[in-house]
Order: C-alpha cells, then structure tokens, then sequence
C-alpha cells in the first residue's frame, strides 16, 4: 500500500522511478547530476522565484498573500502596530471562522470581529465576516494561484493541491512580512509523493490523508520537509480530492506541499473565476528527490485514525475485526496521554460485538468539500440515524458550496436522515463546536484528534475522544444508525455532481479594499483587545527555575496552550495566559508567576531575594562559584522541560504564554516543529535542546539552571551553551541553541519581536 525509500531517489518524466543516479543517466540517455536533478523539483523553483537571499541554501523568502483567522489576526496585527506597521504591503485576508459563534465571553469575539474589519479598512486588506468561509477554503477559492507563495497563521496553511506553496506559522512570521521582512530557512529537503493506482470505490481523500500519515508522521520522515506529490495517479483524482489528502499533510509535521498541475486544477481555477491563475506545474525530466513515499491509491481501504493523534491509524475492516484489542491499545495510550487525570475505557461502546459512536461530523477545511458533502448525501439518501445517541451535523466550508449543495438538494437528503446541517465554522476541529457528552466517542472528518479538540475539559473530570474518518464513511456509519462502518460496505451510485461557484455571495459580503489603506480609520478595540506586556532584553546572566516537566513522546501545542474556551481570550495576552499548561500541568501558572515575582523586582531596582526568599541559598551558591553576578545583569524566570515540544497547531501563544509568565526558555530532546521553535525565537526565549535521556535528567522540576555569560553566548554564536544546576552540588548542565540565523539571535538578544523591530 505505502513504501518509504531508504534513500534520495531519481524520477524521470514524472512517472519511473530510479533509485541511484547510474540508474537514473541510463534511462535518461545521458549523464545526470544529483545537484542539477534536485533543482528539478517544482518546490525547488518556486522557492527561487520567492527567495530574496540570492543563496539557495539559506533562503530569504517574500511570500505573495497573507491570511489569518480570528484568533490570531489580532495579535499579529497589534504586534504589527506595536513595530511601526503603516499598512499592509502584500494582500493580507482576514477570516472569521473560529470565534464566529460569539458565543463565550461576552462581547469579545464580535469585537474582535470589528477590529479586523477596522484594521482591514485601515491597512488596505481583505475581511470576511462569520459563517461565509472557513479559513483556508477562502483561500483556496480565492487567494490561491499556480507558483504561488501563502503564508497564514494556521497550521493547516496547505494550498499544494492548486499549485500554491503555503505554509502555516506562529503570528510574529506573518509580522515579519507585514513590515517587508523575510521568512528564512534552510533550504528544505524535498520529498516525492508517488501516487500510483486509483481509489476504490467508496474511498476518499481523508483515507489517503491517514494512511500517508500512519507511514511518515512516528518515524519523522517528512518533519520539516516539503512533499512533492507526483505520479500517474495525481491525475486520477479530481480537485476536490487532491485539496482534501494536501490539506492533511500538515499533519506529518512537513513544511510545506505541492503537486503537479493539470487540466482538472485549470478547470478549478475556471469554475471560481480565476483561470489566470492557473499554472501548469511538472517537475523536470530528470528530478532528485531526497527520499520518496510511494503510494498504491488502489490498495488504501476506508482508514480510520483512533485516538489520540491522527497517526494512530487501523483500516476500519481492523478496527472490527479486533474490536476489543484495538480499544484495549487505544487505552493503553491514554494512561500516556491524559496522565491517568480521568478514567478512559472505551468497552461501553462494544454493543453486540460492533462499535458504536456517539457522534459523527463532517467539517471544516477537510471534510467540508462539495464532493465529501455530496457522496455522505448519496450515502444517507433515504435513510435515517435513528433517534439513540448517535447524532450527525455537517459543516459546508464556505457559504458558496452550502449554497450549491442546497441547489442540488444534498442539504435536503441530509436533513431528511436526521442530520443537522450548519454553517461554515472551524470549531469541531479545535474543541469549540458539538462538544459531545462525557465519555462519548466521536468520529470527524476534521483535521485533529489530540486530546481535548472536541472541547472536554480534563481539570473537570470530562472526558470524551475523537476518531478520525472520510466523509463517505462517516455517512455510511450514520446510515447505520451509530455502528462503525466502512464506505466500501455500502451499494451506493454516487452521482457526482457538477459544482458551480457563486461569487456574487463573496462580492456582496466580503470586505476587499483592494489594498488601498485608508489612514484616517479609527481601529474599534474591545475592551478585552490588550496590547502586549513590555518584556526585557536578555541579560547577561540567567537563573531559570523549572516550573514543569513533560515526559510525554510528544507534547502539542494544545497541551501547552488549550484550544477550545481560551480561544475568546486571544487579543488578551495576560488573560490567555491564565490557560498556560491547564490540561497538563495546572499548577504550572502559579509556578511561572511566583519566580517572575523576582524578574519583576530586578525590574524595579528592590532585591529579587526580598519577594522570593527561596532564592537565598540559590544566590549565595551562584556568588561563591561565579564572580560578577550582580542584580543590574541577571535576569530569572522560568522555563519548562518537554520531551518533544510543538506538534500541531500554528499557533504563537503557546510561547507567548510561557513569556508574558517569565519564560526565558524552553529545554527539549527535540522539538517537534519548526514552527513552534520559531514561535520561541520570536518571543526572545532560548530553544536550549539537551541529550540527557529525559529518564535521567540531571534536573526536576523546582530545580534553578543557572546560565552565565548567557548573552554573550548568544552573540558569539556559541554552539553549546554551559549552563549548572544549582543544587546540593552545582552540576554541569550543556545546553544547545541549534541553528540560528543572525537575525533570530538578534531577537532573543533584544527580548522579544516587538523589540527587535522598535529598535
């Protein structure tokens, strides 16, 4: 079904496949270069054509659009205002799919909302009011293009299936571009997606999405990679079909995606309008690829993603043939996962030998296509969920696809079984929409099923998980009124409709200055919309206090920041960061608090020992080993221990949290994502990565990590930084930094992003 290659691999014309370059200058006739091959790939030249550097191996890169939603634009654009923004030089979209229910918190998402559209007048950029679009299928009708560069502050910033190489980053990435900055990396390795075969009958994207990702996410094949899809079997699969498995890669943990182009994304293009920005896209004759996934579509059956995580992969044939040992695995993990916080079994959903499921859901930026909508319609046509506790609600992503499905009566058959359907919102994904009961199980067509995305809170004793399906067999578990189901199992003839889109519903709706800024605009501020706290300079000494240890393989950044309920508390920084590490560590906060109590003192020129008396014996033994250290060139704050730190979500806040608490640092075997490693950089914390087995740390948590000379090793670029645990014996502690570019350790030397840019 799926092979990953052991090493660089050559494709030549796109289809054959050779495995070392005497191979490759044999069936090519001629004699090929590994360097020259590599720059045949279609990320390879769209990078050049975005690259600012003039050095393809440390790229400088200027990215065509922007987008973001509304938990994030305002952050972004009150750093933005924070570091001289005048207005938006590059088209700039903001949506407003996440806190569309305004529903918590008062008046704060709705004022949120008008900031946006303010800021939007203001600047000269794009606002979409609720319910028309989720995020990124605005994008894709509207903003994508062939060769195109986007760059969004979601993870799920995946647009490869339209030609367009799009990346999801922390909030201070797009800041950088707001202000004519650039996006540096490394050049990325490129790795070929061979798709070969043709789906089966009953199939969907979400199924190849979950087997690639079952393949490459444990083993960190694609980490920080670009996926390069190729292959005679791209050009099986329609637009819809391609966009739904593209949309999925983020959750390999890759940089980006891209796919080859064909009349099938022309025609996407011409359908929404566009067909401009159609780009034919192929990679070269001769290509290098630095390792290749090769995937038989033939052979994926209906998959299904247990919990907790969207790599935890069974075919549903599996799932039901070994109920009771897979159940048993699932639970197994989640002593992992939930740290035994409430008691999981899963056994109550046994009934009569097969699996039943409380809820299903086909939403958001991966399930709410047309053509998943229309085939779970063609599934359920004329059947009923029943009236037990199953339930289904269906989510269109954008209001022109509901508008098309109420035209060709898939709304109607799926109200018609029971389903609800509602408007185009991302909540199911992150935890803020169908919460399901206590102990219930959840099947989605979504993008995430780490804990707690469905919205239950483990601080209060409620718990319930999420599976991960296709559409088509989410309908066909519905048409079986809650009992787990394969697509394949079901004698449906899918009608396939024609799609047809409506701009008038965006042109009649969305505000688009057409990127005239209009400086005279009063921005509307909630009373919730904060500006951030002043943070200071790294200093020359540091004192760090570990206030939490993570020991779980991998921590997400829901974990280090919950989705959910905090999401109306993201234009409050200090609000927000009452939420820090609430499912995971609830004493953490308080932790952070009472050592920042001395950062703040240094702050005020008091001694730091005065307001935090445990720091007595720490001093004196920094003062009898270290000469110099003094109040006016130490600072002391906090920092947390993490095996493998940042899956998942985009979002800034889980650094920004731990920074407005006094975090200096975070200290990891690894970190799982580039993206949350840069979030730390640009909030002006240490990414210190340690080799110790996080089994035998020479530290715990309450333990002081003192780091001298700690800014001198940042400006000289030290590789390894000396850092000691003071306790009953001072021990030595080597700290890594990792690659960082000049202008990273610029940030971190000045405290923060907003610092840096303000000079």
């Amino acid at each position: 079904m799926i092979k990953l290659y052991d090493k660089g691999v050559y494709l030549l014309n796109g289809k054959e496949i050779a495995e070392d370059i005497r191979e490759a200058g044999t069936k090519a006739g001629r004699s090929v270069s590994q360097q020259e091959a590599a720059e045949q790939t279609m990320a390879y030249n769209i990078l050049k054509e975005h690259n600012t550097s003039g050095n393809m191996e440390r790229l400088q890169i200027k990215f065509d659009k922007l987008t973001s939603h509304d938990i994030t634009f305002v952050g972004i654009i009150q750093t933005a205002r924070a570091s001289g923004l005048e207005k938006f030089p590059i088209p700039y979209v903001l949506t407003n799919c996440h806190n569309s229910l305004c529903a918590v918190g008062g008046t704060i998402n709705e004022d949120d909302h008008m900031f946006g559209l303010s800021c939007a007048k203001k600047y000269g950029g794009v606002y979409v009011p609720p319910h028309q679009a989720v995020i990124h299928q605005y994008a894709r009708e509207m903003l994508a293009g062939g060769g195109r560069m986007i760059l969004g502050s979601d993870s799920h910033t995946r647009y490869g299936a339209l030609g367009t190489m799009a990346m999801g980053e922390g909030g201070p990435e797009l800041v950088k571009q707001l202000l004519n900055k650039t996006y540096d990396i490394k050049m990325p390795e490129v790795i070929g997606i061979y798709l070969d075969g043709e789906p089966m009958k009953g199939v969907g994207p979400q199924d190849v999405a979950l087997a690639i990702i079952g393949a490459t996410f444990g083993n960190g094949y694609v980490n920080n990679k670009v996926m390069e899809f190729v292959g005679p079997g791209v050009e099986k699969l329609s637009a819809d079909f391609r966009i739904g498995i593209d949309v999925m890669t983020t959750e390999t943990t890759c940089l980006s995606s891209i796919w080859k182009t064909d009349e099938k994304i022309r025609e996407f293009y011409e359908v929404h309008g566009r067909a401009e920005d159609y780009k034919e896209l192929n990679p070269g004759a001769v290509t290098y690829y630095d390792g290749m996934v090769y995937v038989n579509l033939s052979e994926i059956k209906p998959m299904i993603a247990m919990p907790f995580h969207p790599s935890n992969v069974y075919t549903i044939d599996e799932v039901n043939a070994n109920l009771a040992d897979v159940l048993h695995d699932v639970e197994k993990k989640a002593l992992v996962s939930l740290d035994g916080a409430v008691e999981y079994s899963l056994q109550s959903k046994i009934v009569d030998g097969k699996l039943y499921v409380d809820q299903g859901l086909i939403a958001g930026c991966a399930g709410g296509g047309f053509e998943n909508i229309c085939a779970a319609a063609d599934i359920i046509r004329g059947k009923y969920i029943g009236s037990d506790e199953f339930t289904f609600s269906v989510y269109p992503a954008s209001t022109p696809i509901y508008m098309e499905l109420v035209k060709n009566g898939a709304v109607a058959d799926l109200m018609a079984s029971g389903a609800i359907v509602k408007t185009a919102f991302c909540g199911p994904c992150f935890g803020a929409g169908d919460t399901p009961a206590n102990n219930a199980f959840s099947i989605r067509h979504s993008t995430r099923n780490f804990p707690n995305r469905e919205g239950s809170k483990l601080q209060s004793g409620q718990i319930s998980s999420v599976a991960l399906m296709d559409a088509r067999s989410i309908a066909a578990t519905a048409a079986n009124k809650g009992f787990l189901t394969p697509a394949t199992a079901m004698d449906v003839e899918y009608t396939g409709p024609k799609y047809h889109f409506d701009g008038r519903i965006y042109a009649n709706r969305v505000f688009d200055s057409k990127g005239a800024a209009d400086p005279s605009v009063e921005i509307k501020f909630g009373p919730n919309i904060k500006d951030w706290p002043a943070m200071p300079a790294l200093p020359e000494n540091l004192l760090i206090k570990v206030v939490s240890e993570i020991h779980d393989p991998v921590t997400t950044t829901d974990e280090l920041i919950p989705s959910g309920e905090t999401s109306s508390y993201r234009s409050n920084p200090l609000g927000l960061a009452e939420f820090a590490l609430s499912r995971k560590d609830p004493a953490y906060v308080g932790r952070a608090k009472e050592v920042q109590k001395a950062q703040k003192a240094i702050e005020a020129d008091t001694c730091p020992r005065s307001v935090l008396e445990e720091l007595n014996p720490i001093m004196d033994k920094i003062h009898e080993r270290f000469d110099g250290v003094k109040r006016s060139n130490l600072g002391i704050g906090s920092t947390i221990f993490a095996v493998k730190p940042g899956d998942g979500s985009a979002r800034e806040q889980a650094a920004s949290c731990q920074k407005v608490l006094g975090g200096w640092a975070n200290i990891a075997n690894e970190y799982a994502t580039k993206r949350y490693r840069s979030n730390l950089i640009n909030w002006g914390m240490l990414p210190f990565i340690t080799e110790e087995d996080h089994e035998h740390l020479s530290f715990k948590n309450g333990d002081y990590i003192f780091v001298p000379d700690v800014r001198k090793a940042v400006e000289e670029k030290t590789d390894v930084v000396r850092a000691y645990v003071i306790g009953d014996e001072i021990t030595e502690l080597p700290l890594a930094l990792g690659d960082l570019t000049d202008v990273e350790r610029e940030i971190i030397l000045k405290g923060c992003l907003i610092n840096y840019y303000r000079g």
